[in-house]
């Protein structure tokens, strides 16, 4: 029987695991919940490079040492930043929990950020920064934030610029370590293989060293959502279209039914973007919906990705669809779109690293793991009427954000591409309030 448990420290810092008695294997890791979005107008990327540092030594281990002795068990270890949270993880045998531990707490806590090692460090994250920007998939996002959310943090690139990152310094890294990397801030998460108490002496000797909660938290930049129109004309094969608008907050009452009215319109073969779009008219290889929160504002968004040539057809088709969200929406869809999401929560939970990630998201926004039941009754309680209704004011009442590379010469101007987008142009939506 799996069994959550949760302890939080006298430091502040939360350990909380999973049993999963079946396995012989344990996933963990550190989750912070601190991004690029915590960085000041001085730091851009800052929290990147230091995910990349952590791993180029400590006061006792090389960067050599902490690969090898992670791999010389069998095990893995790597980390990801994103605009709000920041994991460092591993994945070892039952046996080797301990030493896991003892890797992640020494990169956490010992980091030496060796001048050497961080002038190399900023060179591979150079030739990343150029890596994203020969892939118009990537682009196109970047684009889009920075467009959405105009001359703010939130909407920066999560890598920085080469000017940026060549410019930083090992006590610049240290000073946001030390300003975002505290107690209150992090969780410590193993799914699997995993003894409660045992995880927690182990975390509670090897994290002890930690700082606690600052006498004033740092303070974050209120998003203000703007968006526009931003394109680039590349010699490519294919466009890339991104067409979004302000979406919900984690907290916010229509998250969750932001999310299934992204699957009813983008999220898979049966949606109905893919059929009109991709199956039936064949103006593009890839279509989808999405809804991203962050802890203030949101993105609703369609990405697309065609030949130049059928952007002057493809866009009204994708209003279009938009437009007939807000009329009718059948009780079908929802049904599928609540089996398609219960479907990928309960088969995430089969696998310890998705797990222990899904633990520690919760954590991070609502402060305690939260039961299966408890989030399928927050989608059970979406109907047709609150979904047109979210829909004609995400499409109707929001600016959009366009966002485009590649041949995209053909692609109208924005006051043409959103003449779909009109009140008058809609059916009555009375009956939905």
């Amino acid at each position: 029987m799996m069994k959550v448990e949760c302890t939080r420290l006298a430091s502040g810092l939360t350990v909380v695991t999973e049993t999963m008695p079946h396995l012989e294997s344990v996933a963990l890791g550190t989750w912070i919940k601190s991004g690029s979005r915590d960085e000041t107008i001085e730091e851009h990327g800052i929290a990147h490079l230091l995910e990349h540092m952590a791993f180029k030594g400590t006061a006792s281990r090389s960067a050599r040492d902490i690969a090898e002795q992670i791999e010389n068990v069998g095990g893995e270890v790597n980390a990801a930043t994103s605009t709000e949270t920041t994991s460092y993880y591993a994945r070892v045998l039952k046996d080797d929990t301990a030493l896991a531990i003892d890797i992640l707490a020494d990169i956490l806590t010992e980091s030496s950020f060796d001048e050497e090692e961080l002038e190399r460090e900023k060179n591979v994250i150079l030739q990343e920064i150029g890596a994203a920007n020969d892939m118009p998939d990537d682009v196109v996002f970047d684009r889009f934030a920075e467009t959405a959310f105009a001359d703010q943090i939130v909407g920066r690139p999560i890598l920085g610029t080469p000017e940026t990152v060549m410019s930083f310094s090992a006590d610049q890294i240290r000073t946001y370590l030390g300003r975002n990397y505290t107690t209150d801030r992090m969780f410590v998460v193993g799914a699997g293989a995993v003894d409660h108490d045992a995880f927690v002496a182990q975390v509670q000797e090897r994290f002890a060293s930690l700082p606690q909660q600052p006498a004033e938290a740092p303070l974050i930049e209120k998003a203000r959502y703007t968006g526009g129109d931003t394109r680039e004309d590349r010699d490519l094969m294919d466009a890339q279209v991104l067409l979004g608008f302000e979406g919900k907050a984690y907290h916010g009452r229509d998250f969750y039914c932001s999310q299934i009215l992204a699957n009813i319109l983008g999220g898979g073969m049966s949606s109905r973007l893919f059929q009109e779009v991709r199956e039936h008219r064949g103006l593009c290889y890839s279509v989808y919906a999405f809804h991203w929160g962050f802890s203030d504002t949101g993105i609703f968004g369609v990405h697309a990705a065609t030949g130049g040539e059928n952007l002057p057809e493809l866009m009204p088709v994708i209003i279009e669809e938009l437009r007939k969200s807000a009329d009718h929406i059948d009780q079908q869809e929802i049904d599928r779109a609540r089996a398609q999401i219960r479907a990928q929560l309960l088969m995430g939970q089969e696998s310890p690293a998705a797990r222990a990630g899904q633990i520690a998201r919760q954590m991070m926004l609502y402060g305690r793991p939260i039961p299966n039941e408890e989030l399928m009754d927050r989608l059970s309680g979406i109907t047709v009427e609150r979904l047109t209704d979210l829909a004609g004011r995400l499409f109707f009442e929001t600016v959009p954000t366009l966002s485009a590379i590649g041949p995209v010469d053909k692609l109208a101007p924005m006051a043409d591409i959103l003449g779909g987008l009109t009140r008058d142009t809609a059916l009555p939506r009375a009956a939905n309030g």
